[in-house]
C-alpha cells in the first residue's frame, strides 16, 4: 500500500511539473520570434509624444513615459491615425509604473510600456482647443 502511495505522489509531481513547463508564458512578437509575454497592468488613455518627452494620460492618472522601442512604435501608430495635430487617439497598453529616479525632472511616476494592446482606428477632436 505504501508503494502505491509513493507512485501516486510521484506521478502527481511529474504531471504538475509537465504542466508548468508546457505552460510557459511565451508569445510571438511582430517579427514572428518567440519572446516572453509582456508584463504589467493594462492602461487605457492617450499618448502625447514629442522628440523630448512622452506623457500618457488616462481618466484618473498622468504618467511620464519611458521612451523605449514600444513607446516609439506606439507613437508611430498614433501618428498614422491622426488627421490633425490636435487629434486625440485612444490607446490601450500593458506596462509597469515606477517612481522616477531621484534627481530627475519630470513626472513623479513613469510608465514603461511593455505591450501595445490596441490603437483606435479613429481620432477624436479635443474638448478644448487653444490657439
Amino acid at each position: 500500500m505504501q508503494k502505491f502511495r509513493f507512485i501516486k505522489h510521484l506521478f502527481g509531481f511529474l504531471l504538475m511539473t509537465g504542466i508548468v513547463v508546457s505552460c510557459q508564458n511565451k508569445t510571438k512578437n511582430d517579427d514572428g520570434n518567440s519572446e516572453e509575454a509582456a508584463t504589467g497592468e493594462i492602461y487605457s488613455g492617450e499618448l502625447t509624444f514629442t522628440s523630448e518627452a512622452a506623457v500618457f494620460v488616462g481618466l484618473s492618472f498622468i504618467y511620464g513615459v519611458e521612451i523605449n522601442d514600444q513607446a516609439k512604435k506606439l507613437a508611430k501608430k498614433v501618428e498614422a491615425v491622426k488627421t490633425d495635430i490636435h487629434d486625440i487617439v485612444p490607446v490601450t497598453v500593458r506596462g509597469e509604473v515606477s517612481p522616477k529616479n531621484d534627481g530627475e525632472e519630470g513626472w513623479d511616476e513613469i510608465l514603461t510600456i511593455t505591450e501595445i494592446i490596441d490603437v483606435s482606428d479613429t481620432a477624436r477632436q479635443p474638448d478644448v482647443r487653444l490657439k
